[in-house]
Parts: C-alpha cells; sequence; structure tokens
C-alpha cells in the first residue's frame, strides 16, 4: 500500500488532501501537535474508509520528526507522497522593520529545518521505490514577499529555494516535488481555494508531475 505523510494535518486542507488520497488506496499518516484533533480526524477517515494514523509532533523539532516519519513507514509502509504543510504561527507575521534576528529563530525553524528533516527521513524509501512526490504548500508571501509578514516571506523563500533544488536534483530519480502557493486564505466554498479543490489539485500535482511552482488563485487574492 502506498502512503502519504501530511505534516500539518488539520480539519481542512490536511482532512481533505487525506480524504483524496485515500480514495486512490493511500494509507494516510497525519503529523500535527494537537493530539485530539489528530485522534478526531483519524477516526473520520476510518468511518470514510481509508486507512489512518496520527502522529504527535512539534515540526520545530527537526529530530523528532522525523523520528514520527520513521515509525510512520514502519506501521503504515513506506512514504511515497510527503506534503508539508502546516499553517506559520501569527508571531512569525511582524513587519520586517520590527523584526529582530531572535524573531526569525521561529520562522527558520518551521519552513527550512523541518521540511529538510523530513525530506531526509523519507528520501532514502523513495529511491528505493523507485518514485515518490514532495509537496510544499506555501502562503503568498513565498512568491511575493510582504513588508508586514517578514518572518514568513524570509522563511518561505528559503523554503522555496529549498524545494526548487530538490525538483532539479531529483527529477531524474522518478522523484517529483512541487510547490502550491495559496495567497490568501483557504476558504470553504471558494471556486478556487475550498479545501476539496486544493486537495484536487495536489493530487493533479502528484499525478500529473510537471513543473516545480503552482498557483491556487491569482497573487492579487492574497
Amino acid at each position: 500500500m502506498s502512503t502519504i505523510a501530511i505534516v500539518g494535518a488539520g480539519p481542512g486542507l490536511g482532512a481533505a488532501v487525506a480524504r483524496r488520497f485515500g480514495r486512490e488506496g493511500f494509507a494516510v499518516a497525519l503529523f500535527a501537535r494537537d493530539v485530539g484533533r489528530l485522534d478526531a480526524l483519524v477516526r473520520e477517515l476510518g468511518e470514510a474508509g481509508v486507512r489512518a494514523q496520527g502522529f504527535a509532533v512539534d515540526v520545530r523539532r527537526p529530530e523528532e520528526l522525523a523520528g514520527a516519519l520513521a515509525r510512520a513507514a514502519e506501521e503504515l509502509g513506506t512514504i511515497e507522497v510527503l506534503q508539508y504543510s502546516p499553517v506559520p504561527h501569527r508571531d512569525f507575521m511582524r513587519p520586517v522593520l520590527e523584526t529582530g534576528h531572535r524573531d526569525l529563530v521561529g520562522p527558520i525553524e518551521f519552513s527550512v529545518y523541518g521540511p529538510v528533516a523530513a525530506v531526509q527521513q523519507v528520501l532514502p524509501g523513495m529511491r528505493r521505490l523507485g518514485r515518490g512526490t514532495i509537496l510544499f504548500v506555501n502562503g503568498g508571501t513565498a512568491a511575493v514577499p510582504q513588508t508586514e509578514r517578514a518572518g514568513t516571506s524570509i522563511a518561505f523563500a528559503a523554503e522555496s529555494a529549498y524545494g526548487h533544488l530538490l525538483h532539479e536534483r531529483l527529477a531524474g530519480e522518478g522523484i517529483h516535488v512541487a510547490q502550491l502557493v495559496i495567497p490568501g486564505a483557504i476558504a470553504a466554498g471558494h471556486p478556487r481555494k475550498d479545501p476539496a479543490v486544493l486537495a484536487e489539485t495536489l493530487w493533479g500535482l502528484h499525478r500529473d508531475r510537471h513543473g516545480f511552482r503552482h498557483f491556487a488563485d491569482d497573487l492579487g487574492s492574497c
């Protein structure tokens, strides 16, 4: 059975992606800090016939995240798809002139150390499979930095660069790396940013395997 690991799983996008990939026969490994939310999501997916398991983890602790991904692979099967999509903390979004060097520790841990640790953990398994997909999901500041959101603007830029480097390096090994930029808020009922619509977009990125950066909506919708 193929397994997707969703880092930053919640009741919105994470749940929608779990259901979409679950319909295709994937087992689902869910990673988030809130144990209660994870348990509820696992129950919901189980009722829908999706095999799922939750792992409580803080993405700002890279070794903890890597260990949880290793357990997921042991218990559910080799991770074929990794989605890195945790929601940034509000305190990462200070104006640039109010952002000191210590204020960037959290954003960098969140958007650089976390994804690097996750990729390094799952990559050997993908290479053994001879295939895999790595999906980065970011807000609009990944493409257009904003002076009022310095932390995410800086950290998302670094995450984007890392993802692009992976895209170029791993394409020849059958491992596709893509980024979905979601300008503005995810919104139920929105024609392009409803969670189910975004989940379908992410499924398409995994299936079609072309290009690195993709946009869920126009950048003017930020």
